[in-house]
């Protein structure tokens, strides 16, 4: 049976469908020179994602029993992700397009957004303002009268500007006694890390965890700094991390939870995958 290749300017593939006990399993088959092995991934846009070794590496010419055993094997674990996914896509949705009124996630607490009309003067403010009655407080967006930006850019650039503050604050607050210096320290746009730390002593931090509550930025850096101690995540390491925020699993749990909604806060809309013909 022909497939149909999808690509969307971050991964290409061909759509596939294996046998489950439950039902039909969709995935995307992606073949990848980096792949050693087999490899499934959840996408918080594709759905699962097969990973494999390019054909031309020994034994990999025809994947597609292997990727269905293995599929059914791990059944339970895929339908578990997919459907906790499909909640929380429903209720993100349930809260509205970006704009006026909707209600958005802002260090932990949801806000409602206030867009006003563009003003005298070419920047665009954000301030956090306190709600009139018993109403989540507002998050206010002031546009700037010769700002071009879309609002997603506008937030975005604005609390990754928040993200950082906050970072440096945490940093500066629990290096000294973890007993290490970062060299470098970047606040980026990541997909699949909340945060990274390499032996030369650089740091790496998504913006978004300023959408999350304090305690969980708190802990996402203590996490990248005490692996500018140890390396890997044995006993030593997790009791390092202890050591600073005894409750760090109850903020990698809410963190996990609400993965997708903060991955997909404040960003324009993903275009749509294309399907392509597959190549001959």
């Amino acid at each position: 049976m022909a497939c149909r290749l999808w690509q969307d300017g971050h991964v290409e593939a061909e759509e596939r469908v294996a046998r489950g006990t439950a039902g039909p399993i969709h995935y995307l088959l992606r073949r990848s020179a980096r792949s050693r092995t087999l490899r499934v991934t959840i996408d918080r846009r594709l759905g699962v994602v097969v990973s494999v070794p390019l054909p031309t590496r020994r034994g990999w010419a025809r994947p597609e029993r292997a990727v269905e055993r293995f599929l059914l094997e791990r059944e339970a674990w895929i339908r578990r992700h997919l459907d906790r996914q499909a909640r929380e896509r429903a209720i993100v949705a349930a809260r509205g397009p970006l704009g006026h009124g909707a209600l958005v996630r802002y260090r932990g607490e949801l806000h409602r957004l206030r867009v006003l009309a563009p003003a005298s003067g070419a920047r665009s403010r954000i301030s956090r303002e306190a709600a009139d009655g018993d109403g989540p407080d507002e998050l206010v967006v002031r546009v700037g009268s010769a700002d071009r930006r879309s609002l997603s850019e506008i937030l975005a650039i604005a609390l990754r500007a928040r993200a950082r503050a906050a970072i440096e604050r945490e940093i500066a607050r629990h290096a000294p006694a973890l007993g290490v210096r970062p060299t470098a320290v970047m606040v980026r746009d990541t997909r699949s890390r909340w945060g990274s730390a390499s032996r030369r002593g650089r740091l790496s931090f998504s913006w978004r965890l300023v959408l999350a509550p304090p305690e969980v930025l708190e802990t996402v850096v203590v996490h990248e700094l005490a692996h500018l101690r140890v390396f890997g995540h044995g006993p030593g390491f997790w009791a390092l991390v202890a050591s600073r925020r005894p409750d760090h699993a109850v903020w990698r749990r809410w963190l996990r939870d609400h993965s997708y909604e903060l991955h997909v806060a404040f960003a324009p809309p993903a275009a749509e995958l294309v399907p392509q013909e597959p190549s001959a």
